[in-house]
Parts: C-alpha cells; structure tokens; sequence
C-alpha cells in the first residue's frame, strides 16, 4: 500500500476488530497502516455496517502516547495547511489549540510570535516536526509560504484567508501558499482575521508579493453588481434609498462596493430602461 501520511487523509483497509484481553469487547478496529502496522480507529469513530476488507477514508494523527489513531472526525487543517484556530489551554511548554479533533494540536512557545492566550485565535502552519515526529502548530507562518515566484494572472480568482490588519489594509493568504496585501481602498466588506473569502490578483510584483482585490476587476464586476441590484430591487418593492448623491459610506455598507462601482450599475440598468433615478433613490420601472 502507499505511505501512511500523518496529519493527513488516508484511505486504509478494515484488518479485523479490536478485542480487548479478558472480556472479549470490541474497542475499535484495526486499519492497514502498510509499514506503519495496524492502525487503531477507536469504537466512537467507527462507521456503522463497516466490514472487514471494507477501505475507509480516515484522518490519521498521533495520541497521547504519539502512535497513529484513525478517526472519523473532520480536523479544521491538515498537514500544509494554514487556518485559524483557538486556543484552548496553555502549559509550561506552549499552547494548545482546538483543530476539531479530540486531542489539540500543540504550539511550542519557541512557535508562537507573542504567548497564546485562552479563548483567543491565531494564524497558524500546521506540520509534522522532522524532529520530534510530533503534529505541531507554528504563528511564525512567514516560514511556510512557497518560495517560488507565483505565475498567477490579473484577474484571476483565488482564495484568501485574512491573515492580520495593517496600515495599508489586511495581509492575506493567497491559495495556502502566498503571502498577499488587499489594500484598504479595495475592501468594500467587514473582514476579519480568519475569514476565508474569494479574491481576484490585482499584480504580481517582481518580488513575488502579490496585489489581490475582493471585487473583479473594471466593467464585468460592474455588469456582475447590476444583476445583483436589479435583484434587490425586486425583492424591496421595487425601491432602492440610495442615488448618484448619496453617501459612499452608506452605499459600501449596504452593497460591500465602491460608490464608482454602484454608478456603473445603475448607468448599465438606466440604459437598459429597466429603472428611474434620482438624486438619492433609484426605482424600478
């Protein structure tokens, strides 16, 4: 069989049932770990109607006493990837984080950019320590992005996870593997550290940092918007309180778009005599 991956899903093979000595009771089963050996999946993840021979997808990660455990549970992050995730508790060795599994995923301090709190999140990279063999968590995330030049092309969507704010705007993960800026003249939406939305490259710089926007770019995000306002129009009674003279502010909090933008749509349904406009309203014909 293939390697068993820790950290990871895997799909791995029903040996047989697991016993316990003396009465006999089923605790779980054991699953082909090829040269790993037999791979415990505890009783509380087992599928029901599972047979022996039968090939289960599982997540695979270390217990307590680090041996591999498969389990039916769906982590938060995998090995490679990078997410947000809370803190549960802390010891004299680092902080513990909750990824959705029984056990938390474990961030030494020497990992940590500043102590980790109870009850607070953070960016983190989720690995296996070549050292240790252990599934760690680390907050200095910089270390992990692909350090090639990215070939991505303007306009091309992406995934972000919100990374943090700054001056200019919010840092972004771009795709799991880049290290992004949406500036702040380009965010239309309430955003968050830890938020994942879609995104748009705005430019490739020759250092390899990236420009992303929330919104397509020029005419089609506009043509995209004007569907999504002729909509609301229905929905509203064929009535909309904002206009040519209305705020921008008030326009960006209730549509998550630029004054320019919301412009172009009302001219694209003005044109298509679809709508009537004044100064601070727009209605449907």
């Amino acid at each position: 069989m293939a390697k068993l991956h820790i950290g990871e899903y895997n799909t791995l093979t029903v040996l047989k049932v697991a016993l316990r000595e003396g009465n006999g009771d089923p605790f779980g089963l054991y699953l082909d770990g090829g040269r790993e050996g037999e791979i415990l999946m505890p009783q509380k993840y087992v599928p029901q109607e599972v047979e022996i021979g039968d090939e289960l997808r599982v997540f695979v990660y270390l217990d307590q006493e680090e041996r591999p455990i498969a389990t039916t549970e769906t982590p938060l992050a995998t090995v490679g990837d990078f997410a947000c995730l809370a803190c549960s508790w802390v010891n004299e060795y680092g902080a513990f984080l909750n990824w959705g599994l029984t056990k938390d995923l474990f961030c030494p301090f020497r990992e940590q950019k500043k102590r980790m709190q109870i009850g607070e999140s953070y960016i983190v990279h989720v690995h296996l320590d070549e050292e240790s063999y252990r599934l760690v968590a680390s907050a200095k995330v910089e270390r992990y992005f692909k350090e090639e030049q990215p070939t991505y092309k303007v306009g091309q969507p992406v995934d972000l996870l919100v990374w943090q704010k700054t001056d200019l705007g919010f840092k972004v993960i771009v795709d799991n593997s880049y290290a992004g800026l949406v500036y702040e003249d380009q965010v239309f939406q309430y955003l968050h550290t830890g938020d994942r939305v879609k995104g748009y490259i705005q430019m490739v710089r020759p250092d390899g940092k990236i420009d992303c926007r929330l919104q397509k770019t020029g005419q089609k995000h506009a043509e995209d918007f004007a569907e999504t306002l002729l909509q609301y129009l229905k929905d509203n009674n064929g009535m909309c309180d904002l206009g040519d003279k209305s705020d921008a502010e008030d326009i960006k909090r209730r549509f998550q778009v630029s004054k320019k933008v919301y412009k172009k749509a009302v001219g694209d349904l003005y044109k298509r005599h679809l709508i009537t406009i004044s100064p601070l309203s727009i209605k449907l014909v």
